[in-house]
Order: C-alpha cells, then structure tokens, then sequence
C-alpha cells in the first residue's frame, strides 16, 4: 500500500502541474517533457498499474502531436483550394480536415469525390449547353457539349472544354475520306482522342471523356459530349459559320455552317465569304432541311402529300380540285423546307437560288451550294419537365 501511494503521488503532481499549464496558455509540447518524467516509473510500476500508464501515456502523446493551424491560416487554406478546385466551399473544407489540412492531399481528395459524385449524375438529363465551333483552311467542325443548366453552360471552364474539343476535332477523319460533305461522329470516336489543356483548373495530356468528367466534377452537374460534325470542302470552295447566342468567338447556341463551291481559279473570294456569312445566318434562321427541292426524301414527300389531300378533302370540292390544292401547297411547302427555295430573310424579295446566280454573275464564274449543316443546343433531347432533377432553362 505504502508503495501504491508512492506511485500515486508522483501522478497526482504531473497531473496537477499538466492541468497548471493548459491553463495558463502554455505550449502543448511542455506536456511532452512532463511525460518523460513520469515514464521513470514505469520499470517500477507493479503489473496492475502498467494499463494506467500507457492509457495516460496515450492521452498526453495525443496533445504533444501536430495541432491543427490556427483559424486564419484555415481560411487561407480553404481560399487556395477553392481557387484552385472551384468546388464547393463546403466540400472544400471537409477534405481540408479529412487530409488533416494538407492543400495537396484535399485536393486529390476533391478530385476523387467529384468523379464519384459525377458517375451519379450521369444519367440526369443534359439538354443545356454549348455549341464550339473551330475552322481551318479545309474543314470547319462543330461539337456539341451539354450540361444541366444555362448556369454552368456560361461557366468559363465549361467554356475553355468546349472550344478545345472543337479544336481537336478537326483531327478527326471520316471513315470515307471524303474530299467534301458532312461528316458525323459521336462519342464512340472521339472520347478515347487525347486532349492537351493548359487552363489552370484543368490541365495537362488526357482524353476527352476525362477530361468531361473532371468538369463534371468541378461543376457539380452532369456534363456530357453528346455529338460532332466535320464538315470539308473542295479546293475550290469556301465554308462559313454562323454562330447565333455567342457568349464569345467560337461558341453559341445555335451554329449555321454552308459551303459554296466555285469553278476555276477565282479570286474574288472576298464577294463569296461575304455571302457565304449571310447564307449560314440564313440557315441559322430559316431551319431548312433539304438543300433542294430534288433532294427532299421520298418520306417526307409522302407524309406532307398525305396531310395536304386529308385538309383539301375537307373543303368537299371535286378531285380535279383537290390535287391542284395539293400541288400548289407542295410548292409552298418547299419553300419551307428547301434552302434554294426560301426566301432570303436579307432581301425577301428573292430566294437562295437566285442570290446564288447573282453572286455568280458578280464574280464572273459559277457557284453553287454543295453542302449546309445547322445544329442548335438540346434539340431531339427529351426535357422532363416533372422531375426531381433539374430541368434545362429553355432559350
């Protein structure tokens, strides 16, 4: 008993003179040097006390390790994460102590949680976004990248994605070879194509569908490259595109791209750009769906007749009259859907075919429209507009 008491003082005394230091403001790391004074006991310590010191000895190491930085430094932490991340600052934080405040661990920790967190989202529905287009001599070519909301759609690292995946298309080579037309392509073929970046958030050689999904991380939302087209031209042709809704060059919501093909070594290009401009707006604007008329499909042709004989037979007039109805609403539905056969919304005064023939007049040889291509954000995608989810803002 005489030795328990003597073993019990000395403990009774450092824990006094512990409790004396915590409050009085000292260091922690003065509790460590009390230890080693208590840690000389231990040989002499009978075996039913030996718990009671390593239990006491933990609790004091647990004060003696590395402390978290003082408030001020956390927030200067939080702010470089957040900077370099732009997730949440929520998010931001709670990998900043789960990594015990080391900037460089939260961030892979961020990295890997926004990745989990965008394979979740995947399947919600994307019908926002942007349009990029990129243009070389040969080829212009369009890729369409969505995401939730128009939110993120104006989002400058959304944006930055967009145009260098446009870029990169033009690497892209049709199937066929083809020396000029339009050429579609989805994410089957062009997600494994690497990627250089250099945007401070997201940087470095990776491919496409990664890169897709670290902004989709970064932005908390479902982001997915939907489609592509390449459209090349002839050496004798010229290709413009418009871009309508664009927040800067090279993106927009709704692109309008035609190619115009001239004969022989001409050299007012200048005139047939300048046309070449107004056309893709025209297209942009108008929605036509056939270049000509000769080329509208047997199916189309054969749906529209159906409705225009089922609206003429209303009327109750003879057959005679009904055909002529329908013939003379064919002729107008063409200039509906027809490019050569609209009206040019500059000059309503005349259509596409005869700005074409004038144009050929002006530079002395003949033009012609070979291909166009018009692609708007969202279209054919099914916008639920009761659901949980959040639903796309409409233009």
């Amino acid at each position: 008993m005489a030795f328990a008491r003597a073993v019990r003082r000395p403990i009774g005394v450092f824990y006094y003179s512990v409790s004396s230091r915590f409050s009085s403001g000292n260091e922690y790391s003065t509790v460590a040097s009390k230890f080693e004074t208590l840690s000389q006991y231990k040989s002499s310590v009978p075996s039913g006390y030996t718990s009671l010191v390593r239990g006491f000895g933990n609790f004091i190491r647990s004060f003696s390790s590395e402390a978290p930085p003082a408030v001020s430094d956390q927030m200067s932490l939080i702010k470089q994460l957040r900077e370099r991340t732009s997730a949440p600052i929520k998010d931001v934080k709670a990998s900043l102590v789960e990594c015990n405040w080391d900037l460089e661990a939260a961030q892979k920790d961020l990295r890997k949680r926004g990745k989990v967190l965008a394979s979740k989202k995947s399947s919600r529905t994307a019908a926002e976004g942007m349009l990029a287009v990129a243009q070389n001599e040969g080829k212009v070519a369009v890729i369409e990248l969505n995401c939730e909301t128009d939110f993120v759609a104006r989002n400058e690292i959304f944006q930055y994605l967009a145009l260098a995946m446009a870029k990169h298309a033009l690497l892209v080579e049709s199937s066929s070879q083809q020396v000029s037309g339009v050429f579609p392509f989805g994410p089957e073929l062009f997600e494994e194509f690497k990627l250089n970046l250099d945007h401070p958030k997201v940087n470095g050689e990776t491919t496409v569908s990664n890169a897709v999904t670290e902004v989709a991380a970064i932005m908390g939302e479902n982001v997915k490259f939907r489609r592509g087209f390449l459209m090349s031209k002839s050496s004798a042709g010229v290709l413009s595109a418009y871009l309508h809704t664009s927040p800067q060059p090279g993106l927009g919501r709704i692109a309008g791209i035609v190619s115009l093909e001239v004969e022989g070594e001409n050299t007012q290009l200048e005139a047939i750009q300048r046309v070449g401009s107004e056309l893709a707006m025209h297209v942009v604007a108008a929605k036509p769906l056939f270049l000509s008329k000769d080329l509208v499909s047997s199916e189309a042709m054969a749906n529209e007749r159906e409705i225009l004989k089922s609206q003429a037979e209303s009327t109750g007039k003879n057959q005679m009259a009904i055909e002529k109805i329908v013939e003379g609403r064919l002729r107008k539905y063409f200039e509906e859907v027809a490019l050569m056969e609209q009206k040019f919304i500059v000059n309503d005064a005349i259509n596409i075919k005869t700005l074409v023939d004038n144009l050929s007049k002006e530079v002395g040889s003949p033009v012609k429209v070979t291909d166009f291509l018009r692609v708007e954000v969202g279209e054919g995608i099914e916008r639920l507009e009761a659901s949980d989810e959040p639903v796309a803002q409409t233009a």
